[in-house]
């Protein structure tokens, strides 16, 4: 009898692993089955992931909106089942934060088909997962001792919540305590020369039009309260007409 159930276990759990086929971090796999987009991953990082957010987007560069999360982000094999998407064919990606601030953003992956038998019956059942925190099999973590190339790099480039590029290439000053903290910003140009300064921030939002800083590229800003440094941060201005930068320019430490 034991031997029975043990044998259904490991066929359950087998077929399941040939369903989901994960892709491994900063890669995705993102499946169509009868219109339930399954999107799922394996983790092999040596770093401690604090969040995985699932986004979702109808192009594959912008206006991407979280859609759920998962319940346990070190779990080495993972997944999300997006049930009500409103069209099969939008784009998904992950969203990965890390234990001291570093995240990274996976690439964007339209839905691959997949009709076969046994992704249909795999479908009845995440039927009765709650669709905004769905988890797929999970395999329990083995050794803990990771290759080094799968450790994030050391500097992940994130932007500033604080100070930060708006919809028209603007920058926003967004300061909720402006009023009775005592802020300064100095704004620097990517070869470390002083562009202006801000002496004292009054005002909770403000909006610096691009004209003020001369031409296009990396600018670096040092923010501070009451003269203790806060934040030092930086953003990109793209030329006339572009819209953001590559990776590799963004991870460069500054």
């Amino acid at each position: 009898m034991r031997r029975t159930f043990y044998l259904c276990c490991l066929f359950i759990f087998v077929l399941a692993a040939k369903i989901i086929a994960q892709d491994t971090l900063p890669r995705i796999t993102v499946k169509n089955i009868s219109n339930k987009i399954i999107v799922s991953w394996k983790v092999t990082y040596g770093a401690k992931i604090n969040t995985i957010n699932i986004q979702r987007s109808a192009d594959s560069l912008k206006n991407f909106t979280t859609i759920g999360s998962v319940l346990e982000p070190m779990n080495r094999e993972n997944g999300f089942v997006d049930n009500k998407t409103p069209n099969p064919n939008m784009f998904y990606r992950v969203f990965v934060s890390f234990q001291g601030g570093t995240y990274i953003f996976t690439k964007s992956y339209r839905p691959v088909i997949d009709t076969s038998v046994a992704a249909l019956s795999q479908v009845a059942v995440l039927q009765n997962t709650d669709s905004t925190k769905s988890m797929l099999p999970v395999i329990p973590p083995g050794k803990t001792t990771l290759p080094a190339s799968t450790i994030p790099p050391a500097y992940v480039y994130a932007p500033s919540k604080l100070i930060y590029i708006g919809k028209e290439n603007n920058v926003i000053i967004e300061l909720h305590d402006a009023t009775t903290a005592k802020y300064s910003i100095k704004f620097f140009d990517d070869k470390d020369n002083p562009v202006f300064e801000i002496r004292k921030v009054t005002e909770p939002y403000l909006v610096i039009e691009k004209v003020n800083f001369l031409h296009a590229g990396w600018f670096y800003f040092s923010l501070y309260d009451t003269g203790v440094l806060k934040e030092k941060n930086k953003f990109y201005i793209p030329k006339e007409g572009k819209v953001g930068f590559s990776a590799a320019e963004a991870n460069k430490k500054y």
